[in-house]
């Protein structure tokens, strides 16, 4: 009876060392924390909670996560957003170069390369700590086609433009801890995007649906592109703004191109049809809105 009752005691003895070794665990790791990366912007924090492992900048607590992918789905993507913004792909279905601006975990690159494996794909990330956790903790994967820039985006463009190079497609997902740097949202810059596009080349923006500059944005974009679509993520507060340098196919070719890529897109839980039903025109009237501009020096 005694040998009986202590291994009773020892299993349960057992059991609470495992289980306080597992809360010591935690409580190393900050509750969740599996990494914070030193940078010259912001340190980069990785966390993981509810099955997902994410990316943020300065704390777990903080809102706009930048990354997040599904643990035992690592394709599946977590934000709507991105699901939006790979629906640029049905206004132009088969880009052979795109840009990226803003690496963050490299979801978006990874998605287009494994839909248009053809496809050269170049991001663009100002800072080297990202690219570092994206390989690390996110599985982003460098090749011959999958190339990665350290720099400023619009350095980048910039010199792209002087060079004469021309991408079918331009992927805008650049944020810091706050919003979206200022130089890479007047109408200065968006004319330089218009300026790498190819002819029938696409642009496609990821912003906020509620912020206080929404209508200057719009007229921003507006102003270098004409009319867009403008599709809502309500649930995340972001929307999503696809452009492009000629005229906007109409809802039958958005439908056409959306049907023939749906399987492709399916792995990554973006249900083509539905998104299809988000695309809205958005027509800026003159004169109501004031774009954007660089900053001017003053007048001496």
């Amino acid at each position: 009876m005694k040998k009986r009752v202590w291994v009773l005691f020892g299993g349960v003895l057992a059991l609470a060392l495992a289980m306080a070794g597992l809360v010591a665990n935690d409580l190393l790791k900050g509750d969740g924390l599996v990494h914070t990366e030193p940078s010259e912007f912001a340190p980069i924090v990785v966390f993981e909670e509810h099955g997902e492992r994410c990316m943020n900048f300065n704390e777990i607590e903080g809102g706009g996560r930048q990354t997040c992918i599904q643990l035992n789905d690592p394709e599946k993507m977590v934000f709507e957003y991105t699901r939006l913004m790979m629906s640029a792909l049905f206004v132009n279905p088969e880009p052979k170069n795109v840009l990226i601006i803003g690496l963050g975990g490299g979801t978006l690159p990874q998605a287009l390369h494994k839909v248009l494996p053809a496809a050269t794909i170049d991001s663009v990330e100002i800072d080297p700590a990202v690219v570092k956790v994206a390989q690390r903790y996110f599985g982003y994967q460098l090749g011959p086609r999958q190339r990665v820039f350290v720099e400023d985006g619009r350095a980048f463009v910039e010199r792209a433009l002087q060079e004469g190079r021309r991408y079918d497609m331009v992927m805008l997902d650049a944020f810091d801890a706050d919003y979206i740097p200022a130089h890479l949202l007047t109408l200065e810059f968006f004319e330089q995007i218009r300026g790498v596009l190819s002819p029938d080349g696409v642009v496609v923006g990821n912003s906020f649906a509620q912020s206080h500059m929404y209508e200057r944005e719009s007229a921003t974009y507006a102003a270098a592109f004409g009319d867009f679509f403008n599709l809502r993520a309500g649930l995340e507060g972001n929307r999503v703004i696809i452009a492009t340098v000629g005229e906007l196919p109409d809802e039958s070719e958005v439908r056409r191109n959306a049907a023939l890529l749906a399987k492709r897109l399916r792995p990554f839980g973006i249900d083509a049809e539905s998104i299809v039903d988000a695309f809205m025109v958005y027509s800026q009237l003159p004169g109501l809105q004031t774009p954007l501009r660089d900053a001017r020096p003053a007048l001496q």
